[in-house]
């Protein structure tokens, strides 16, 4: 049974929306019918889907779909599941598969959706995607883990008292954090943090932020399948940065480049951790830019 308290924004998000049920669990789904490729949009850690609103907004006849990965937003959080990375991309190719109908998709991923979306790239290079992936467009994701900078609360998390951590965590300590990745130009607002701590404890999911947070530790596992697949898969693959954002930091976006220097990447200045909501039309304006060359490319 749900609960938490949800204000009056998400609850005409989570009305928008609909659950969908993958392996026995109910995955809060958003989908919006219209042109083009199915544009799937990944959402990064500890937030949700509600990170895109603004992205669909000034996308409205754009075909697309935004959905929360199981543990986040409105979507199950069994206690005892094992949140891979791997289970998580199953989850993406499984309801992008639903949506595209065997069309091609083109992903937009954020911050823990990175790594999502290589593990797709890694599968599409040995034949085992069962998507037509026309591009991708990646983003503000500690994916050089060694070159990031997490913030304290992963470090809580992530370290021996990561479950003491979480069953201590607090909207206090949460909007601190929180604020302190937005750029100065841009700071989160009062209610945004709200809406996304009301996320987070939605069915008690911020006591378990020491599950979500392995995802960092997979980063380290499958570093040579994920880097491999930046570096030798063959589609149109581009690269976007906040560049002032304190996690994700500018020299992971350098390290990415240097790994592979022929990708194009676009600098957002002035601009934190999270573009597609400090910055939502500079942003919408390069994704549309990154997908049209994609179909110029085919």
């Amino acid at each position: 049974m749900s609960t938490g308290v949800l204000g009056e924004r998400i609850e005409n998000w989570r009305l928008s929306g609909k659950q969908e049920d993958f392996r026995g669990h109910d995955i809060h789904t958003f989908f919006q019918d219209g042109e083009g490729p199915l544009l799937v949009l990944l959402h990064g850690f500890p937030t949700s889907s509600y990170d895109w609103r603004e992205t669909i907004r000034l996308m409205p006849d754009q075909k697309l779909l935004a959905f929360d990965f199981l543990g986040f937003g409105l979507s199950d959080k069994p206690r005892d599941h094992n949140y891979t990375l791997s289970w998580q991309a199953d989850l993406t190719e499984e309801l992008a598969g639903r949506y595209a109908a065997g069309g091609p998709v083109y992903v937009c991923a954020h911050d823990l959706g990175t790594s999502v979306a290589t593990e797709l790239l890694a599968r599409d290079m040995a034949g085992e995607l069962g998507l037509a992936l026309c591009g991708m467009m990646i983003f503000n994701g500690s994916i050089l883990v060694e070159k990031a900078n997490p913030t304290l609360a992963q470090k809580l998390l992530r370290g021996p008292f990561g479950p003491l951590a979480a069953r201590f965590a607090n909207e206090a300590f949460f909007r601190r954090q929180f604020a302190s990745i937005f750029s100065q130009a841009h700071p989160v607002s009062d209610q945004d943090m709200a809406d996304s701590w009301s996320l987070m404890c939605w069915n008690d999911g911020n006591r378990l932020g020491h599950k979500l947070v392995s995802y960092m530790d997979e980063r380290v596992v499958y570093a040579d399948r994920w880097h491999g697949a930046i570096q030798r898969w063959t589609g149109d693959l581009k690269l976007a940065w906040g560049m002032e954002d304190p996690v994700a930091v500018p020299e992971v976006l350098d390290g990415l480049l240097e790994m592979r220097p022929d990708l194009s990447a676009v600098r957002f200045e002035g601009v934190g951790h999270y573009p597609q909501v400090e910055d939502p039309e500079r942003f919408v304006g390069v994704l549309v830019d990154f997908m049209a060359s994609s179909r110029t490319s085919l």
